[in-house]
């Protein structure tokens, strides 16, 4: 079975589809599938490069927190432009900043940006604070022995804290520098497990500061209540987003609850809302892989226009 691309179905198909596929992850001996990448996540000759760049936040809204950002300037930038750059957040930095990682953001934005299919984008790749007074190592999922971790409480609590944080800290630091939008239809945040549920988050409590959504396997499950979304999103009143939602059948299958229902959930509830949707499901398992392979296009479709 391949890549099943679910696009504003009808509720009941939806339905159905959650009947089947999820049986694919709980059969004996099923595997993911390895997707891989195709050439715009690779890097291409005579491309215009742009510049990444890595900085230490300490945040007053998550107080004792220290954490890793890293902002990325397309060569195409034009600081005396008249028009101010685009803006995407992606959660979990480290993840997505990597060049031979999983997703390679920088690569795909370098290739996207020269062939017109993206506009000129500053991209921002925050990390989660760790409870620490100095980072004597770039950080990675896991806080080393001894750190404590921010990550849950900033990404899975469903308030309006973490999109402050990135308004009032994050933006504001980057904003002193580079001409950012302020036009949420050309800010995208993103991310993946809860740095995805957070991405959501953000932009449902403030979808005047971003319009676009990218979640890659996203915890739409009950860590801290993500579980509500669907019926939140069914009886309330539409909201200028668009959102890219991405998971697979051979995802997690926890205490906190089943994700590829979870995410099957969300899109029925945003098609049944109307919104902008475009939902991609595979047999991926509970990492980047199948995001990064689709990343390209994701990233097509969201800043289609």
């Amino acid at each position: 079975m391949g890549i099943v691309r679910i696009m504003k179905l009808p509720f009941l198909v939806l339905c159905l589809l959650s009947l089947v596929s999820p049986l694919v992850a709980q059969d004996e001996g099923a595997k993911p599938r390895e997707y891989p990448f195709g050439p715009d996540s690779e890097q291409k000759e005579g491309i215009p490069r742009g510049t990444v760049n890595r900085h230490l936040w300490q945040s007053t809204i998550y107080p004792g927190t220290i954490r890793e950002y890293y902002v990325y300037v397309p060569a195409q930038y034009d600081p005396k432009g008249s028009e101010k750059a685009a803006v995407m957040v992606f959660q979990d930095g480290h993840a997505y900043v990597d060049e031979n990682g999983q997703i390679r953001v920088p690569v795909v934005l370098d290739n996207l940006i020269a062939s017109g299919e993206l506009p000129v984008m500053i991209a921002i790749f925050v990390n989660p604070g760790w409870f620490a007074k100095e980072l004597k190592e770039p950080q990675k999922w896991k806080a080393p022995e001894g750190v404590g971790s921010n990550r849950s409480v900033e990404y899975d609590t469903l308030d309006g804290n973490y999109a402050k944080f990135l308004e009032t800290e994050i933006l504001a630091e980057v904003g002193k520098t580079l001409r950012l939008t302020d036009d949420p239809g050309r800010r995208a945040i993103c991310g993946m497990s809860s740095g995805g549920i957070c991405a959501f988050t953000v932009a449902w409590e403030r979808p005047d500061l971003f319009g676009k959504v990218l979640s890659h396997i996203g915890s739409f499950t009950n860590i801290r209540g993500g579980h509500v979304y669907p019926a939140l999103i069914r009886k309330t009143e539409k909201k200028p987003l668009r959102v890219f939602l991405q998971d697979g059948s051979n995802d997690l299958d926890n205490e906190h609850g089943n994700w590829p229902l979870a995410n099957r959930e969300m899109a029925a509830a945003l098609t049944f809302a109307g919104y902008d949707l475009e939902f991609v499901f595979g047999e991926g398992a509970h990492n980047g892989n199948h995001g990064g392979a689709i990343f390209p296009d994701s990233m097509r479709w969201l800043w289609k226009e």
